[in-house]
């Protein structure tokens, strides 16, 4: 197993760590087989903002973490860190200053999130032995907004760390899959992928395919047959309640694939993989139509040369919302978009887009969530004449 080194400005800050860390978690749970979706965190540091909606809050994201890599914990003054994986990186940029960092692990329910600390370290315990773990950070400023990922790494953890009772009698994971190949499908008018198979002490049950999105890294495939050797995705979903994904004619998007075995074991990341999605590429249109799962109403009240509005979106459908995309176009071109609030907001020519926060992702039957904008105008101010909300047309009241 491969052994990591401790830089000496970690020594120093031993003994200072090893009080923060017993203040968090005093009795880790075992990450180890099929448990490894439960887990324990340390932090040198921690934080918890309550992000909260306020007219004019910045819409720019934080750049991306850089240089993500395994940095040992500091050796605390007894003893040592057992199961555990110390990590780095370098710090984002943010036009307001970022207000923390958060890090997520690869599991066999995908990458869940495990850390969230305002330093340039974090340290996750409570790992199993013997097994290599994928990590990607991501930053966070206090309006909401979320970096691109960092890049994807892979580290062991540290000692055997504890032993869950009873023993899983299958800890070894899956190789990671090899021979990745973009846009292998000949003919498709979406993405696609190849890879070749992964080998297991027992066997592969299956394969997840992930892609990184501007935020993180999104599962797009779950629970694949072991005998699956390519994958493909069409850009978009028909199924009512279902998040709609458009891709861009031309743009080229980026996936790894995970294996995993009959006891929740899974292997590392596969390389990167490109493919880009023909130039030709088609926008959606679903025949029949479906029946509209959302309402928007839009305020909007108008100064010289300024403008504000308040938006609020209404799921009227049967299923829950889960994650959405709010677009709509500008009237006129004078209208300009200049800041907004509990959401992710931008504009291309005429046309604007909100994409939700984390807090606000869901919207159940019935519920609401509010969002809002600030603008500019050189005349003429006419209110957005339809919305769409993840590709599917909205009723406006």
């Amino acid at each position: 197993m491969p052994r990591l080194s401790w830089p000496a400005g970690w020594v120093a800050a031993g003994a200072v760590a090893a009080v923060l860390l017993a203040a968090n978690i005093t009795a880790p749970p075992v990450l180890a087989g099929s448990v490894a979706q439960m887990h324990a965190v340390r932090m040198l540091t921690t934080v918890s903002p309550s992000p909260s909606a306020s007219p004019g809050a910045d819409v720019r994201p934080p750049t991306g973490p850089g240089d993500l890599r395994a940095c040992p914990p500091p050796p605390p003054p007894s003893g040592s860190f057992q199961g555990s994986v110390g990590l780095c990186w370098t710090a984002s940029t943010d036009n307001t200053g970022v207000a923390e960092y958060r890090v997520y692990m690869l599991t066999a329910n995908g990458f869940v999130l495990v850390a969230s600390t305002f330093q340039t370290t974090a340290v996750v315990t409570g790992l199993g032995g013997d097994r290599t773990y994928a990590f990607y950070v991501v930053a966070r400023d206090a309006a909401g907004n979320v970096s691109p990922p960092s890049a994807l790494v892979s580290a062991p953890a540290l000692g055997a760390g504890p032993t869950p009772t009873p023993a899983p009698t299958d800890t070894t994971q899956p190789t990671k899959p090899t021979g990745l190949q973009g846009d292998c499908v000949p003919d498709f008018n979406g993405t696609s992928l190849c890879w070749t198979g992964s080998t297991d002490d027992v066997r592969v049950v299956g394969y997840d395919v992930y892609r990184r999105t501007d935020t993180g890294w999104a599962r797009v495939a779950r629970d694949l047959p072991a005998t699956a050797r390519s994958f493909t995705e069409a850009g978009y979903s028909n199924v009512p309640g279902q998040q709609y994904m458009y891709f861009s004619p031309g743009r080229s998007y980026v996936y790894v694939v995970v294996a995993k075995d009959a006891a929740g074991n899974v292997s590392e990341p596969s390389d990167l993989v490109t493919s880009t999605v023909p130039s030709d590429y088609p926008t959606h249109s679903a025949s029949p139509t479906p029946a509209a799962t959302c309402r928007v109403e839009y305020d909007s009240w108008t100064w010289p040369g300024g403008f504000g509005a308040n938006v609020k979106i209404t799921n009227i459908g049967s299923a829950d919302i889960d994650g959405w995309e709010l677009r709509f176009a500008f009237p006129e071109q004078g209208q300009q978009l200049t800041s907004g609030y509990s959401a992710t907001w931008s504009q291309s020519g005429r046309d604007v887009t909100a994409v939700n926060a984390d807090w606000n992702a869901t919207i159940k039957p019935g519920a609401s969530v509010h969002i809002g904008f600030n603008g500019t105008h050189t005349g003429a101010n006419p209110d957005p004449r339809s919305f769409t909300l993840n590709l599917r047309t909205c009723v406006v009241s």
